[in-house]
């Protein structure tokens, strides 16, 4: 991609861009030993590795970041599709802190699996995103009228 098809994304682009290719990483280093310790497991409470040392991840888990990853990059290539990423994968991420808060480190239901951390991580992101989506994405809308 040339310098100047960079320059001519608008900042929702840019953004989408960055954090899909954030999760893209995360995905990655998820199956990469010395980052991630411990035996993972394709899902739920069988999977013990870290990423990190800190955030519970699975075989699962880190697929779900690398598809998010590719939609991030595919969606940035349009204003919309950007904004959309970036607030409904927000809002996706919002629904995986609820669900962190009801089906806990040690439940059955754990199935993607996540800890206390992920939690966390998962309502910044979540806000974030949206955030980042909306107001990025009115700058624009503004400046078309």
């Amino acid at each position: 991609m040339s310098t100047n098809a960079i320059t001519r994304r608008t900042p929702v682009q840019l953004a989408a861009m960055a954090v899909g290719a954030v999760f893209l990483l995360v995905g990655i280093l998820g199956f990469v030993p010395g980052i991630t310790s411990g035996m993972i497991g394709f899902a739920g409470l069988g999977s013990h590795a870290m990423l990190l040392g800190v955030f519970q991840v699975s075989v699962l888990h880190n697929i779900v970041h690398l598809l998010f990853g590719v939609a991030g990059l595919v969606l940035a290539r349009t204003f919309s599709g950007a904004r959309g990423f970036l607030v409904w994968g927000g809002a996706i991420y919002l629904v995986l802190f609820v669900y962190g808060l009801v089906f806990g480190d040690d439940s059955g239901g754990n199935f993607v699996p996540v800890n206390m951390a992920d939690n966390v991580l998962h309502l910044v992101l979540g806000i974030g995103m949206i955030a980042v989506g909306l107001v990025l994405g009115r700058n624009v809308a503004a400046a078309r009228r």
